[in-house]
């Protein structure tokens, strides 16, 4: 199995995360492939055994078939009636099992079946449900064993999360988020339209554990007039596309499912939990299969479910939680099956996306009175690396009108932000020309973002009270930035960038930002060729030849 740049990437920068950290966490959105990587650190650290947890029963067995398919190695359930040998002649290079499982009976529960010692790496998938108590108890027992590596693997995770997230992992080795896949070709682009129904109110209900109270929910959604509302909208703006839907309770996706069946019967069915394990197999496989149009479900989708030709999702069931809206959203986001094979550049694969059967993924939303909450949008996912201002704007571009590109929306918030910040400066300036109209001073300062090409990047939860060593200081006081003006995230952008031009030969950024001034890109440019063409401005008079 042929990985790809990204994920390569990833393991390098694990591999090198664990030379000197025992943990680290890597993001990567939903159909970019992290069991893929898990894998192939698994491969990686043999002969050391590996012990991969997750969450749910059909994780469990999908990651077996994933791992064994990509290493070749044999894997082992730990879970249930199902028991993993812990003899040193017959055990399996890995493991696979659920926290409930690892914390389940007496005497501290049958991970105590498994010596520290005898593994060198633990894996979690959906890392941000590690901050739960039963993960700790699974880590501070498998850490007695101060050799042992561990990796959280997870999707785009809360706010919340983050900085809780950061107490677990010594470090953040790699974040990729869904809008560089986006930008790189692997996943779809996002459109999303917002449904308003003005029947549907939010602002009674509780919070919950940070997200909206379940029953309260529940009795929100399967009011009549407010199902009617929804669904009807849904039918006419999905056409014949595939389209999964996601509710907040069983009643909820009964109702919808019949709603649809009465436009059209057949058109959909719906699945929860406590569905027969035959039935809902049978359910989801004719859905993938295309016998049925719209799959209604309570839960059951939103991981581990993969199914590419999915066109529409459905956000039936309104979320507080970041983690969650990415997690249902990620189930439409992967391009139809065989369009990227054997496509090298970025180019190559958006446009074999743009012209497939399956250009872009349509969510829908729906809108009412959302009081004190502040409900996730996919602006909130795809906005990870925009400022807070910018993502509340291209949510309400949206919320306006009719279905937009979700990037191009924040690009253009981000765009009208900046237009507004230039002209408040250029203000600001004029005021102080008047004020100082006798004072004549020169000052040149470089901005290193612009300079590189490169955007200032948001801090995330996990940096939170982290600061640059004294050697990273130093370097970044060597490229005539301020190190106490960067926040800790923006600091590391910054080198990481360097480091990069260094390993490529590239322009500085005293040429780079030289060369901007007179409309050159910069952003690949080598070193040699930038100090040719800076020549020939100099012999120009410092001019730009025509």
């Amino acid at each position: 199995m042929i990985m790809r740049p990204y994920q390569k990437a990833t393991v390098d920068c694990v591999l090198k995360e664990w030379e000197d950290n025992q943990s680290t966490l890597v993001v990567l959105p939903t159909g970019c492939g992290k069991t893929r990587v898990a894998s192939e650190l698994i491969r990686r650290m043999q002969p050391k055994q590996a012990l991969f947890l997750a969450h749910r029963e059909e994780l469990i067995f999908q990651a077996r078939t994933q791992v064994q398919q990509a290493t070749g190695l044999s894997c082992e359930i730990e879970m249930a009636n199902l028991r993993a040998s812990t003899n040193l002649f017959t055990r399996s290079p890995v493991v696979v099992s659920t926290i409930q499982t690892q914390v389940a009976g007496q005497n501290g529960g049958r991970m105590t079946r498994f010596k520290p010692e005898d593994f060198g790496l633990i894996i979690i998938d959906e890392a941000h449900h590690s901050t739960a108590a039963s993960y700790r108890k699974i880590l501070d027992h498998y850490k007695q064993n101060p050799k042992i590596k561990i990796l959280g693997i997870t999707a785009t995770p809360d706010r919340a999360d983050e900085e809780a997230l950061g107490q677990i992992f010594d470090t953040v080795a790699y974040d990729y988020e869904i809008q560089d896949a986006i930008e790189d070709g692997w996943l779809v682009p996002i459109e999303q339209q917002m449904i308003s129904v003005g029947s549907l109110d939010y602002s009674g209900i509780r919070t919950t554990a940070g997200d909206l109270n379940g029953a309260d929910l529940a009795a929100v959604m399967e009011d009549e007039k407010n199902l009617q509302g929804m669904v009807a909208p849904t039918i006419e703006i999905v056409g014949e596309k595939k389209t999964l839907v996601f509710t907040s309770s069983v009643r909820h996706a009964e109702k919808c499912c019949e709603i649809f069946n009465r436009h059209r019967t057949g058109m959909a069915t719906w699945v929860c939990g406590e569905t027969e394990k035959g039935e809902r197999r049978i359910s989801m496989k004719d859905y993938i299969d295309g016998k049925i149009q719209v799959l209604v479900n309570v839960g059951v989708a939103c991981e581990g479910f993969d199914c590419p030709s999915v066109e529409v999702v459905v956000m039936g069931r309104p979320t507080k939680s970041r983690s969650l809206y990415a997690q249902c959203l990620g189930r439409g986001t992967r391009s139809l099956t065989g369009t990227l094979d054997g496509l090298d550049s970025a180019y190559e694969r958006k446009e074999a996306i743009e012209v497939s059967a399956k250009p872009s993924l349509l969510v829908l939303d729906f809108v009412g009175n959302s009081g004190r909450h502040k409900l996730v949008s996919a602006a909130d996912i795809l906005g990870g690396k925009h400022s807070d201002e910018a993502v509340a704007e291209a949510h309400a571009k949206i919320k306006k009108g009719e279905a937009k590109r979700v990037d191009q929306a924040l690009e253009e918030a981000e765009e009208e932000i900046r237009a507004r910040v230039e002209e408040a400066r250029r203000a600001e300036a004029a005021r102080k020309v008047k004020l100082l109209a006798n004072v004549q001073y020169r000052k040149r300062t470089i901005d290193p973002f612009n300079a590189f090409d490169i955007k200032p990047v948001k801090e995330k939860g996990w940096d939170k009270g982290k600061h640059l060593s004294e050697k990273q200081r130093k370097l970044v006081s060597k490229l005539g930035v301020d190190p106490d003006t960067l926040s800790y995230a923006s600091a590391k952008a910054l080198l990481n960038e360097q480091f990069r031009r260094w390993k490529e030969s590239l322009c500085t950024m005293k040429q780079a930002n030289i060369l901007k001034r007179f409309g050159y890109e910069t952003h690949d440019l080598r070193m040699k060729d930038a100090s040719k063409i800076l020549d020939s401005l100099a012999k120009n008079g410092w001019k730009r030849a025509a």
